[in-house]
C-alpha cells in the first residue's frame, strides 16, 4: 500500500470541505479523483501531497505518518518522496528546460553531474532533449508541461500528484498527455494520483474515486 487516509477532514473557519475521507492508494496505481468544483478535490490532494494539513486525520505514505515529521523532515520527505505536476506549469522563467529539471536535484543537495545526467535522460525520454537549452516562454505549452514532468521525475519519487494537468493543454497534447502518464508508470513504476475534470482520462486510470460534497461517494 502506497498511501493510506485515515478519517480527513479540512475546515477553513466554519467551511468544512473535507468530511472524513477514507481511502488506499496500491504501490504502481494510476488514481483518477473527480468531482465537481468545490467538492474539495485540489485540498484533498495538496493534504495527500503534504502541501496542506488536515484539520483532523492522519496520511500514510510508504508507512510513514507524514504529518508526525517534524517541518524540516517533512520538507525533506517531499523533495526526496513526491513529485507534482501543475495544470499551470510553474517553470521559473529565468532558467532553461534542463535547469528547470534539474532544480528539485539541487535542492535535495545531490551531486550535480549526477542529477543533469538523470535530467538529460529524462528529458530524452519525453522526446524534448533537443530543447535542453530553451526557456520556457520558447516553448508550446504541451513541451512545457513535458518539462514540468520531468523535474516531478528527477528525485525518483515515490507517488506523482498531478492537479488538472491537461487542463490548459488542447485536445491533441491532452491526448498525448494522457498515453505519457501511463507509459511513465509503465516505465518508471511509480503512482500517479491526479485530479481531473476529464471524463477520458479518468476512464483510462486504473481507478476513479468521485469527491461529493468532501466525501467520497
Amino acid at each position: 500500500m502506497m498511501i493510506q487516509t485515515k478519517n480527513i477532514k479540512k475546515s477553513y473557519g466554519d467551511l468544512q470541505v473535507l468530511k472524513g475521507i477514507d481511502f488506499n492508494v496500491n504501490s504502481s496505481e494510476v488514481l483518477g479523483i473527480t468531482g465537481a468544483s468545490g467538492a474539495g478535490k485540489t485540498t484533498l490532494l495538496q493534504i495527500l501531497g503534504t502541501l496542506d494539513k488536515p484539520s483532523e486525520g492522519e496520511v500514510f505514505i510508504d508507512n510513514i505518518s507524514v504529518f508526525d515529521l517534524k517541518e524540516q523532515k517533512l520538507a525533506d520527505f517531499r523533495n526526496q518522496n513526491i513529485g507534482f505536476v501543475f495544470q499551470f506549469h510553474h517553470l521559473l522563467p529565468e532558467f532553461n528546460c534542463l535547469e528547470n529539471v534539474c532544480m528539485p536535484g539541487f535542492i535535495g543537495k545531490r551531486d550535480f553531474r549526477e542529477v543533469e545526467k538523470e535530467a538529460k535522460k529524462l528529458l530524452e525520454f519525453l522526446k524534448m532533449d533537443h530543447r535542453l537549452t530553451h526557456q520556457p516562454s520558447e516553448l508550446s505549452g504541451g513541451e512545457q508541461q513535458r518539462v514540468a514532468i520531468a523535474r516531478a521525475l528527477i528525485n525518483q519519487p515515490k507517488v506523482v500528484f498531478a492537479d488538472e494537468p491537461s487542463g490548459n493543454l488542447d485536445r491533441a497534447n491532452t491526448e498525448e498527455l494522457h498515453r505519457l502518464f501511463f507509459q511513465l508508470r509503465d516505465e518508471f513504476g511509480q503512482t500517479f494520483i491526479m485530479v481531473t475534470h476529464d471524463e477520458h482520462l479518468a476512464s483510462l486510470c486504473d481507478r476513479t474515486v468521485h469527491l461529493v460534497d468532501g466525501q467520497i461517494q
